[in-house]
């Protein structure tokens, strides 16, 4: 039976442990936590059919100034943590182009379009149907210039992918979502992705799944991975872990992790928070405030408000700029009564230059293999770019075209 080692419990991890253990694989899973506890856990919960091209980085000088100034939310800068972040960001600027990211976006689309039936065929197996909401999520315009932009966005989209969206007015939006005190110009209502009412304990019962299929979860650190001769170890704290193959699925520790056997990965860290609060009456599906760039989600927890992206030192404290103005805006359109947490969680966003994940063998050393760099869709991805990772792994021919997510591109 040929044996890998999985670095990193996440929804990446999981979805190659899984996929990898349904080929004969015998898998053992190590992370240095619970399974999923990371960003895997703080994410919105929801599973983007839609999302076939990923997110750019503004180029036209207006939205950039926007950001510098701190007049956007969507995005917040901390000026201090600029000098690590620059780098990345100036290739995420220029695979930012128009004519590139529509290249991009076609190997993007080509594996998203998986995404919600890998999970579905998942949640079923693993019992966890109890956790899935059915019927998309919402993305409400403040005016009507925002909303018309947007219906004649999603009539591209539906006209080159397929995307099932609705256009709703303002008070289609308010029938639909009766607690709303506020509906704005409307919204687009993207039918086809589902919702999570818990991204945690989705991810746990994915990992509760891999264990009745027979695999193994090792709390323990991957800093001692080693080649040993045709293989790899881990020495971990109860004795040493050998396979024939490791991967690393690390999310934003990846780089890190690799730097030492000569692996140069230019990440854009995005850093996003949340913080689920009460309230009388709540929305039924999640709902975008496309004005001041975050999610208000339904959750076990409460109403989950989760931030964009926040480019800050790593490993420093909250700042609670950022959150503190969408909790503002949601109590805009919402009777909010008081958070359930006084500290917000927060986690950060694994992206690459090119938006797109690093998903193959490694060039230099034969057995090891990546699996991360998902970006804002690692909890949409992880199934199905496990499923990809399994696939060449295992010597099948893939199911998508692999090459745009070869590591050898950096």
């Amino acid at each position: 039976m040929r044996s890998a080692i999985v670095l990193g419990a996440g929804m990446a991890g999981l979805g190659a442990a899984l996929h990898l253990q349904e080929r004969g694989w015998s898998v053992i899973l190590i992370d240095r936590g619970q399974p999923g506890r990371e960003t895997s856990y703080g994410n919105s919960g929801i599973i983007q059919a839609e999302a076939v091209e990923p997110y750019p980085m503004p180029r036209d000088w207006r939205s950039l100034l926007d950001i510098a100034i701190g007049r956007t939310n969507d995005v917040h800068f901390e000026w201090g943590a600029l000098h690590h972040h620059v780098g990345p960001l100036l290739r995420y600027w220029w695979y930012s182009a128009p004519r590139r990211h529509a290249a991009v976006s076609q190997a993007y689309a080509s594996i998203i379009r998986h995404a919600l039936p890998e999970h579905q065929r998942l949640i079923a197996a693993a019992g966890a149907e109890a956790l899935a909401r059915p019927g998309g999520f919402r993305v409400l315009h403040r005016d009507t210039r925002a909303m018309d932009k947007a219906a004649a966005n999603a009539e591209r989209l539906r006209t080159l992918y397929g995307v099932r969206s609705k256009i709703m007015s303002p008070g289609e939006l308010g029938a639909a979502e009766p607690a709303l005190t506020s509906c704005g110009a409307g919204a687009i209502h993207w039918e086809a992705s589902w919702s999570i009412s818990d991204p945690g304990a989705l991810t746990t019962a994915y990992a509760d799944l891999f264990r009745r299929r027979g695999g193994t979860v090792r709390r323990d650190g991957a800093e001692t991975l080693t080649q040993a001769g045709s293989g790899w170890i881990v020495h971990g704290e109860a004795g040493p872990i050998e396979a024939e193959a490791a991967v690393v699925a690390l999310g934003p520790w990846s780089p890190d992790f690799l730097r030492p056997l000569g692996y140069r990965f230019p990440m854009v860290r995005k850093r996003g928070y949340h913080r689920h609060w009460r309230g009388r009456r709540t929305v039924s599906l999640p709902l975008l405030d496309a004005a001041n760039g975050y999610v208000m989600a339904p959750m076990a927890k409460g109403l989950r408000i989760t931030t964009g992206a926040e480019f800050s030192v790593p490993d420093a404290g909250a700042s609670l700029t950022q959150l503190a103005r969408a909790e503002r805006a949601a109590g805009e359109l919402l009777d909010l009564e008081a958070p359930y947490e006084n500290q917000p969680w927060f986690g950060t966003r694994p992206c690459m230059p090119d938006m797109l994940p690093v998903i193959g063998e490694a060039p230099r050393h034969r057995g090891l293999w990546f699996h991360f760099g998902h970006g804002h869709q690692g909890f949409t991805l992880g199934p199905a770019s496990g499923r990809l990772l399994a696939e060449r792994m295992s010597g099948e021919t893939p199911f998508v075209p692999a090459e745009p997510f070869d590591p050898a591109r950096y």
